[in-house]
């Protein structure tokens, strides 16, 4: 049988993981956390069960869970979505990501994606036809360059895909850069996906720039988030996808023969929990103490560290330890020190080797400690 997708290995994070078992090492590598839920959202989630939530839930999604997540988009953002026509709720953010392309991609349009990427976005974009147009983002500070996304646009060009707080790099898109990706899907009439799940893991007093701030950019854009990464239960695969009604019908007509609907006691208790706002706005808050004890751990080191701006991950570059590859240095790392880490050139234009390893730093103090040790050592 001829394959789909003949160039797409089994994802990093698998083959990670998989070697952090055999090896018995911690695992830095697939961003997950490794500390318990919240008992109140558990609680939540149990109830809803009880209380006989367990058959399924409208397509879209329960409509409690929609109209609090526009509620909350407008708190945050001053934007006003329509919980009857604009919101989808979805199995993760990568099923809306995917819905999304699949909903607009045809043979021969070409994407844009600003590598390192995260990444489902190749594959999704090949497997309907679609054309991936790379740009890399240059270490350390993974900004883009406007001028160059300009020069690469053409008359097959049909989307943006952006994803901010970054992963894995950890930088925020600006406001500049969001005007910028305004403009110029404006004069070329491109759609964006702007993938947005670390929206509350933001450090320093930064801001995140929604694309739902931006009024035409938001006409155009679909917006992905995730239930799994804010609230630490990336195994329950939660999450969403906002958008112009033109946008959400056809995005509607692919979830429906997808996976129609996703968990329902999920969603109940999901309603219930985000009335307390507490939930999600004290995260940066949160994260960035996780950060901080961690990149205070290790300042002695001889990896080379820009302090991540967002996302619960951390870049280190090895330069000054080994000039070995990225991919061999994370085999070494996991299987003779114990510490498994993903190498970064997998999500980059043309594996582009920037001896750069990335780290999830979303785990207990006593994990992180443990890890520290082992980089220290180095």
């Amino acid at each position: 049988m001829k394959t789909k997708l003949p160039n797409t290995p089994t994802s990093i994070f698998s083959v990670m993981s998989a070697m952090a078992m055999e090896y018995n090492a911690i695992n830095l590598s697939q961003g997950f956390p490794n500390f318990k839920s919240d008992p109140v959202l558990i609680d939540l989630v149990s109830k809803a069960m009880k209380d006989g939530h367990n058959q399924y839930a409208p397509m879209a999604g329960d409509v409690y869970l929609r109209e609090t997540i526009c509620n909350k988009m407008h708190q945050l953002y001053n934007t006003t979505y329509s919980p009857d026509t604009d919101i989808v709720i979805t199995a993760g953010a990568t099923q809306a990501i995917f819905t999304a392309i699949a909903a607009t991609i045809s043979i021969g349009d070409e994407v844009i994606i600003f590598t390192p990427a995260y990444d489902c976005y190749g594959p999704t974009i090949q497997l309907f036809g679609g054309k991936v147009i790379e740009m890399q983002l240059a270490s350390p500070y993974f900004t883009p360059d406007w001028e160059a996304v300009r020069n690469v646009i053409s008359n097959n060009t049909k989307m943006i895909i952006i994803n901010t707080p970054h992963n894995p790099s950890g930088m925020l898109f600006s406001e500049t850069d969001m005007l910028q990706l305004q403009q110029i899907s404006e004069e070329h009439n491109l759609l964006v996906i702007s993938d947005e799940v670390y929206e509350h893991i933001i450090f320093d007093g930064e801001k995140h720039q929604s694309a739902a701030t931006f009024e035409q950019l938001a006409k155009r854009s679909f917006i992905t988030a995730s239930f799994g990464k804010t609230f630490h239960n990336t195994g329950w695969k939660m999450g969403y996808c906002l958008g112009p009604k033109t946008l959400m019908d056809e995005f509607k007509k692919v979830h429906q023969y997808n996976v129609f609907s996703v968990n329902h006691p999920f969603q109940k208790a999901l309603a219930e929990y985000l009335q307390n706002e507490n939930t999600y706005l004290g995260l940066g808050q949160f994260y960035q103490q996780k950060r901080d004890f961690f990149l205070n751990l290790i300042k002695d080191s001889k990896f080379k560290i820009l302090p991540s701006k967002g996302t619960y991950f951390q870049l280190l570059d090895f330069s000054e330890i080994s000039q070995k590859s990225d991919k061999a240095f994370a085999e070494i790392l996991t299987k003779q020190h114990k510490l498994a880490t993903i190498p970064i050139s997998v999500f980059n234009k043309d594996a582009l080797d920037e001896k750069i390893i990335r780290v999830c730093f979303a785990k207990t103090e006593e994990t992180l400690i443990d890890a520290a040790k082992i980089l220290k050592s180095l």
